[in-house]
């Protein structure tokens, strides 16, 4: 089941980040984002801002090669996924995948439609796109809850 939250217009960098922000200060122990968006659409920008809200200050990079960066300094733990790179599906039960999505902290899943099998039945997805007929730094963001 999908419910629809909000839909947010950002005209920069810095609201995408605010957004990000804003729901970092309020996510619960537990809770799965997931970002579902094309290369440049700012998912990196958007975690960013949750990690900030989160409390963590030290720099935050998408883990590309890593997979998975775990930051351990906030009010909760966040790990940080990128799965743009798995090549199987069974590479996400290697780096203890469930571990960090079934944890005490906030999972934030980038490129999550590509393990959609694997997803926990509730999360949140946050999904980012461009319109270059709006502006070089237009995003159109949607969130939602799904339920399985």
């Amino acid at each position: 089941m999908k419910k629809e939250i909000l839909t947010i217009e950002t005209n920069s960098e810095k609201e995408t980040y605010s957004l990000g922000y804003r729901m970092g200060q309020k996510a619960q122990r537990g809770q799965v984002f997931t970002l579902v968006g094309d290369l440049g659409t700012g998912k990196t920008v958007f975690t960013k801002g949750v990690a900030a809200g989160l409390g963590i200050e030290e720099p935050v990079s998408s883990p590309t090669f890593t997979i998975v960066q775990i930051y351990e300094e906030g009010r909760l733990p966040f790990y940080h996924f990128d799965v743009y790179r798995i090549g199987d599906i069974e590479e996400m039960d290697e780096i203890g995948y469930e571990d960090y999505v079934y944890g005490e902290g906030v999972c934030l899943i980038e490129w999550a439609d590509l393990i959609s099998e694997i997803l926990p039945e509730h999360y949140t997805e946050v999904r980012l796109e461009k319109n270059l007929e709006k502006g070089f730094d237009y995003r159109r963001i949607e969130v939602c809850e799904y339920w399985r």
